[in-house]
């Protein structure tokens, strides 16, 4: 049995600071540090600190990757449970998450040829993440985005990008995450070869003459649930 997937309707009841309180409460009882922690939920420092300020509804599989590197399960993770004092919660019986680490490989295997993912760029107040529908080329994630968009990362700046799939019913799915540079693809020539790569044509519309490469330097992933 594994960790699951939480309705949406919990993740927005969630109180940020209560599920923070319960992270750290089981992260001090495993003897867990936050880089530890981080590390095993395939995210930077900086993020998960972002991630616990903000809540399950910013980011909830990063959440579902939190709670699996920890062996907890969603009801730990959402709510107090009244028969053990605090630090002390242990998943029931038969119920421990399943995290397994994917390769590079499996994690490009994964990600396949075009979707839609998540870029995350860096900002004062904590990564800011938007959505965007990208394509795979030669080891790389492109996108089409607005010049002055809120996706459009400045030249040569380092970004994230994380894929995920969960499925409910199933109780189980999958987190990809990216950490590498942003580049800005000016070349004509090259604008039009990535023209035809499946997946690149933006799914927001409108004028997005602005290419992005980002080029990974770290791929990692985690799987969530049965094999």
């Amino acid at each position: 049995m594994v960790t699951s997937i939480p309705d949406l309707e919990a993740v927005r009841r969630a109180n940020a600071a209560d599920v923070a309180r319960r992270i750290d409460e089981r992260r001090r009882q495993l003897g867990v540090d936050d880089a530890t922690l981080a590390r095993e939920a395939a995210m930077a420092p900086s993020y998960l600190r972002h991630l616990l300020e903000a809540g399950p509804g910013f980011d909830a599989a990063g959440f579902v990757r939190v709670a699996a590197a920890l062996r907890m399960t969603w009801t730990d993770l959402l709510e107090d449970r009244p028969d053990a004092p605090p630090g002390q919660s242990e998943p029931e019986a038969g119920v421990r998450p399943l995290l397994r680490h994917l390769t590079e490989p499996e994690c490009w295997d994964l990600v396949g040829t075009h979707g839609v993912g998540r870029v995350g760029l860096p900002a004062d107040a904590g990564p800011s993440v938007y959505p965007v529908n990208y394509a795979v080329d030669r080891q790389a994630i492109v996108y089409r985005t607005s010049p002055r968009g809120a996706a459009a990362p400045p030249e040569n700046s380092p970004v994230s990008f994380q894929i995920d799939h969960l499925d409910d019913r199933l109780s189980e799915g999958w987190s990809v995450l990216m950490l590498g540079t942003a580049h800005h693809v000016e070349d004509a020539d090259e604008q039009e070869r990535l023209l035809r790569v499946p997946g690149v044509t933006p799914w927001a519309g409108g004028s997005r003459p602005l290419w992005v490469r980002v080029v990974p330097n770290e791929v990692t992933g985690r799987r969530i649930g049965g094999g």
